[in-house]
């Protein structure tokens, strides 16, 4: 096997002669395919990242009134939305739309859900960036991969969806290891983030936005902080987790102090241990 490096260290790609190409090779390199194709008998079949891998399959669609928010975001979301469906109309007065979008607080609050409601409420595709995928330990690929799914989402004027968005976006210097690295993402996202479509929605989610780099910051027209509900806002929670379930299974102990996802989690725990109580129960009288 041969490698060959871009020098710039944007690319690495690897062949076999009379094989195939097993690794994406960037734009920039297509001058060394005149060289490959000069060499006698080397078949070469090229595979570009398929920028669906880059992506969550996350087909779940969410009502604007099943996510549950304080009254002051549940404003600004009604807002966001409202601007989005006027957009042509508040152009005409030179009025940009708010797009870019950052969503901050606890875990399991709503980040995610809310995001996904206001992408069905709008009609637009949502696309939830695949952090596993996106990040290559090759200097420059995850720029390259992000870039990618920025342009998919601007192309179809989508909802971008950016979740644990410190870990693309950590302010540059934080890390000793691969600070320069860092900095050329950092940098990435900001360019990207500057040219995003105004038609397309860019919201990214963190549970520490205090670690993201302060240039990026700045780009976020709105931040949004998620914090943990109250318990009126809670009660409200279970009793619509609870009335799918016959009465008798409806009765639990309710925990508070809690997120949303932990509240789901214990409450199905808890009612999933009931019903398999009553199961069990059922067989024994069969048996005698």
């Amino acid at each position: 096997m041969v490698e060959i490096e871009k020098w710039t260290g944007l690319i690495s790609s690897s062949f076999l002669k009379n094989g195939r190409v097993v690794e994406w090779l960037d734009k920039g390199t297509q001058y060394l395919l005149q060289w490959f194709k000069s060499i006698p008998d080397l078949n070469i079949i090229f595979f570009s990242m398929n920028v669906f891998d880059l992506i969550i399959n996350d087909k779940e669609q969410v009502l604007f009134n099943d996510i549950f928010l304080d009254e002051a975001n549940r404003q600004k979301f009604e807002q966001l939305i409202k601007e989005h469906k006027y957009i042509d109309e508040l152009s005409q007065y030179g009025l940009p739309v708010n797009n870019k979008i950052l969503l901050h607080g606890n875990s399991g609050c709503g980040k995610t859900m809310t995001a996904k409601a206001i992408a069905n409420t709008l009609g637009k595709n949502i696309l939830i960036l695949n952090l596993s995928n996106v990040v290559c330990s090759r200097i420059g690929e995850t720029s390259q991969n992000i870039k990618q799914v920025f342009d998919k989402a601007g192309r179809e004027k989508a909802v971008l969806f950016l979740d644990e968005f410190d870990q693309i976006g950590k302010a540059r210097g934080n890390d000793d290891k691969d600070v320069g690295e860092m900095r050329r993402l950092v940098n990435t996202l900001i360019q990207l983030i500057d040219y995003y479509p105004e038609k397309a929605l860019l919201l990214c989610a963190t549970n520490h936005p205090e670690i993201i780099d302060t240039a990026l910051l700045r780009r976020f027209q709105l931040r949004i902080n998620f914090e943990m509900p109250i318990p009126e806002v809670l009660d409200q929670y279970y009793n619509r987790l609870l009335s799918r379930f016959p009465i008798e299974l409806q009765n639990i102990e309710r925990k508070y102090n809690i997120s949303f996802a932990e509240a789901k989690d214990y409450t199905f725990t808890l009612v999933k241990s009931e019903l398999i109580k009553e199961l069990e129960e059922k067989q024994k009288i069969v048996k005698v």
